[in-house]
């Protein structure tokens, strides 16, 4: 069966340009042109991947995002951000456990489709992981634990990257704004101790306990 894409932009320009790409890579596509129309799409369409820009009006992509993940006929699908716009701190924070990854614009061809593959590359291997623990007897509760961390630390470091890049933390001597110093500390920490119990699951995985 084919992958299908659900492209959601409210540039009628990016949206073709999508289509035509990942159509020639052997995709399937809806194309949706705002956040609205995404919405009545997917009470009759269930897509294997959301791909959705941040940027358009009336209704944003971080809007559309939550009324995706708030229905239950929808939230299991996979969303991956995509835009120009410079992601904030506070977005990466709040939004970072209900996407699977960000793309910036202009879009590269190669990073889309490496993202695109690495997200489902990603869920095949948890699902795979968790089947075998749960045979094996691990706590049900351990396994979602481990499937959602192992997600949350792909897309933090992800995130960390490109807020490190909007910062400038990489032109030496730049004077970073102190707020974003903080946002991307906090977001390193998050990542570290992340990393830690994700060993510790792990290792309880491996053990078959």
């Amino acid at each position: 069966m084919e992958t299908t894409v659900l492209i959601v932009d409210d540039s009628p320009y990016i949206v073709d340009g999508l289509v035509a790409l990942l159509k020639r890579k052997g995709f399937n596509t809806v194309a949706c042109h705002g956040g609205e129309e995404a919405l009545v799409t997917l009470s009759t369409t269930k897509p294997d991947l959301i791909l959705l820009d941040i940027m358009m009006e009336p209704m944003d992509g971080w809007e559309t995002l939550g009324k995706i993940k708030a229905d239950p006929a929808t939230g299991d699908i996979p969303v991956l951000m995509f835009s120009a716009k410079k992601i904030t701190p506070e977005e990466a924070q709040e939004h970072c456990l209900s996407i699977e990854d960000f793309v910036s614009k202009p879009v590269n061809p190669a990073q889309l489709l490496d993202a695109i593959n690495r997200i489902f590359e990603r869920r095949k291997a948890v699902k795979t992981e968790a089947m075998q623990a749960k045979d094996n007897g691990v706590d049900p509760t351990l396994i979602e634990e481990y499937a959602a961390l192992r997600k949350s630390i792909e897309v933090d470091k992800n995130l960390l990257a490109v807020l490190k890049k909007s910062s400038g933390t990489h032109f030496p001597g730049r004077e970073v704004p102190a707020d974003d110093l903080a946002a991307i500390s906090r977001l390193e920490a998050k990542i570290l101790a992340d990393e830690e119990r994700f060993r510790q699951i792990n290792g309880k995985f491996n053990a078959g306990t």
